[in-house]
């Protein structure tokens, strides 16, 4: 006798939902410590310690300094560079596309810096940390106003006072003085090139070194 109620025959869509399947997992890629340096760097609005650093990623100094040496490798082909001043870094546009990017923003041309101003600078980018003191000497003639200018422009900076005779304020040249000049670091600047030292007229008495001038005793 053939059943009246047949039972369905199973669905083609029916399973076995007792074990879940878990949903594929991407591939992660691990980053190098020169690209999360990189990722760091361009988060933040200003120059990073590198102590900063390997506080941030949890390594040692040594591996830092290694680490941004590369990045500052791997960048100089591209529009970014690595600028360094003294212990900080940052990211920067290259040097070679501040047109484009005064057009693309809309900026003016930096203003000129008068050539006192200039002496000035030249004076802190190759003797800093420098008194105004050791520059008015250098110069012959009051610097005050030159170096409030440069101040004013954000390319030279106070860095503490000096321990000599009225404890003159130090000033150092800062990141905006290196972006200025298209420099990664202070360390790029060119040789300073000194006059050489004067020849003595014909007929002057030569001393030596060791001797005292003519008339005195020793």
């Amino acid at each position: 006798m053939t059943d009246a109620n047949p039972s369905p025959p199973p669905s083609e869509t029916a399973g076995d939902y007792s074990t879940p399947v878990s949903p594929a997992t991407p591939t992660e890629t691990a980053l190098g410590l020169a690209a999360r340096i990189e990722g760091l760097l361009f988060t933040s609005s200003g120059p990073v310690g590198t102590d900063q650093l390997a506080a941030a990623l949890q390594v040692p100094m040594a591996s830092i300094e290694q680490a941004i040496v590369q990045l500052e490798s791997d960048l100089k082909p591209r529009g970014i560079r690595l600028q360094r001043h003294n212990s900080r870094v940052q990211l920067t546009t290259a040097p070679e596309l501040s047109e484009e990017v005064e057009r693309l923003l809309g900026l003016e041309s930096t203003a000129h810096l008068t050539r006192a101003a200039l002496e000035v600078l030249a004076i802190v980018a190759y003797q800093q940390p420098v008194t105004r003191p050791q520059i008015d000497a250098l110069r012959g003639v009051n610097s005050e106003s030159a170096l409030h200018t440069l101040v004013h422009h954000g390319l030279v900076d106070e860095a503490g006072r000096s321990d000599g005779p009225g404890r003159p304020i130090l000033y150092v040249s800062t990141p905006d003085f290196l972006r200025h000049f298209g420099l990664g670091s202070v360390q790029e600047l060119p040789p300073l090139e000194l006059p050489p030292a004067a020849a003595p007229a014909p007929g002057d008495p030569q001393v030596a070194p060791d001797e005292p001038p003519p008339g005195r005793g020793p």
